[in-house]
């Protein structure tokens, strides 16, 4: 069962919710440092990673799992939130230039078919980062944050599922260093853990994010193409098929 937007709400308006923002943010911010005139989707629970970027883009979609329930944010042009389903996603093909998961891909029972339609709904050459908790980190195990619930990935895991939907991972970034704790929530010591951590063990972040490229010819099986040496006509050399004919014959 996933964790429902109300519990999502309720873990960013806390101090450890917004220390938890402030260091995903950061890391998004240099994967994506412009967003202007660019349509985005959010799925999960992407608000207030995309909050920031709203007075930019030309258009910012939030489309939340019915399990997750949804909240009415409003944009520019009125509610910009939708429910719905993994495998159906209401948007027509290449809609969207970038699309952030967050909270999206833990719990979803099926990532392919997710991601597959995430894949469909990107404009070719666009972007998606996806925002998972990492099985490496100590969020993953904490039961105080929503990054303790579902299935936490690898980076490797991550980079693994993207291919086999069709994207192009070109870069991965970590965030969520400092353990999740509210007596350690304060700037100054989330500060110094992320810079400790991106420093010396950058593979034991609390949160994993993966971007990738929508390329219309990366492989959708994930599998590595065979390199053929010379090229093969038979078991037989084409002489003795010959040959074979005319005795036949």
């Amino acid at each position: 069962m996933r964790q429902t937007v109300i519990q999502l709400e309720q873990f960013y308006a806390s101090r450890m919710g917004a220390a938890a923002k402030a260091m995903v943010t950061r890391r998004l911010d240099n994967l994506w440092p412009d967003l202007s005139g660019r349509d985005v989707l959010g799925y999960g629970y992407a608000w207030p990673y995309l909050e920031d970027y709203a007075e930019q883009t030309h258009r910012t979609v939030l489309a939340m799992p019915g399990e997750q329930g949804a909240l009415a944010q409003a944009g520019r042009r009125g509610i910009i939130t939708c429910l719905t389903e993994d495998a159906r996603l209401p948007f027509a093909d290449a809609s969207f230039d970038d699309v952030l998961v967050a909270h999206g891909a833990e719990e979803t029972p099926d990532l392919h078919l997710l991601l597959s339609e995430l894949w469909r709904v990107t404009r070719p050459e666009g972007r998606i980062v996806v925002m998972a908790s990492n099985r490496s980190g100590l969020w993953a195990g904490s039961d105080s944050s929503p990054f303790g619930a579902g299935r936490p990935f690898s980076r490797s895991q991550l980079r693994g599922a993207l291919k086999a939907a069709g994207f192009l991972p070109t870069v991965w970034s970590g965030a969520l260093f400092v353990p999740p704790s509210r007596r350690l929530s304060s700037p100054g010591i989330v500060r110094g853990c992320e810079r400790f951590g991106e420093t010396v063990c950058p593979s034991f972040s609390g949160v994993v994010l993966v971007e990738a490229l929508k390329r219309l010819y990366a492989e959708s099986s994930g599998k590595s193409a065979r390199l053929v040496m010379r090229p093969s006509f038979g078991s037989a050399p084409i002489g003795s098929r010959a040959s074979q004919r005319n005795k036949k014959a």
